[in-house]
């Protein structure tokens, strides 16, 4: 992007179509004669423009955006032109002293924040300082407040974790309780299905391990010959 006044077109121009004859530099540089570190808004910002060459010299800014703005062109006899071809400027100040061209804005603003650079014609080429940065510090950024609800949020998720902490410990463990018991009640049940009505055969299937059922028939023949023998003695 770039302002398309006629002096800054100009200067363009005479950059890319005018190359140099004799191959001679230009020393130029850029300064401030007062600390700008901490530029505040309405104060004069003052800016040197050195060189090692009695010509004349343009400034101009590059905004954040890249776009350039001219704003005065000093010439060899101290004459300075504004931008719009003005005298004088409500917002700026130039002068030249022998090899120092001058530049101040009066009452620095938002606007005038950027890069200026100070531009030399010389030998049909265009001579371009390193840019002098010139902007407002920027404001530290302030930590957004505790509301009430952010300060509860941290128990109430500690909470939520407990609980789904205790369902993983106690589920299992209760369903673990609950097979046993299950297995516990079908133990019994089958055990009073398969005891017999003697009292004796009862304690014998609660505390002797179990028999094969041909066993248990003998034992049965047996115990009812041992009956009759002792009745027929009888």
């Amino acid at each position: 992007k770039m302002d398309t006044s006629p002096a800054l077109l100009l200067l363009l121009t005479l950059a890319f179509c005018c190359p140099g004859m004799d191959g001679q530099s230009l020393q130029i540089k850029v300064r401030s004669p007062k600390d700008i570190s901490q530029l505040r808004v309405g104060q004069k910002l003052e800016l040197e423009c050195h060189t090692d060459k009695n010509h004349g010299a343009s400034w101009i800014r590059q905004d954040r955006s890249g776009t350039l703005h001219f704003i005065v062109f000093i010439n060899s006899i101290s004459r300075a032109t504004f931008e719009g071809n003005l005298k004088t400027s409500t917002r700026f100040e130039a002068s030249k002293d022998s090899t120092i061209h001058r530049l101040a804005v009066k009452s620095f603003t938002p606007q005038d924040q950027g890069s200026y650079f100070c531009v030399m014609n010389f030998n049909q080429m265009l001579h371009f300082s390193p840019g002098q940065r010139a902007f407002l510090p920027v404001a530290p950024s302030t930590p957004a407040p505790t509301t009430q609800g952010s300060t509860t949020a941290e128990p109430k998720m500690q909470e939520d974790l407990n609980f789904f902490c205790h369902i993983f410990i106690w589920v299992p463990l209760a369903g673990a309780c609950l097979l046993l018991l299950i297995a516990l009640a079908i133990t019994i049940m089958l055990c009073q299905r398969k005891a017999p009505h003697n009292p004796l055969q009862i304690h014998l299937c609660s505390e002797s391990p179990a028999l094969p059922s041909g066993t248990w028939m003998f034992w049965q023949s047996g115990e009812a010959a041992d009956n009759q023998n002792t009745a027929n003695a009888r």
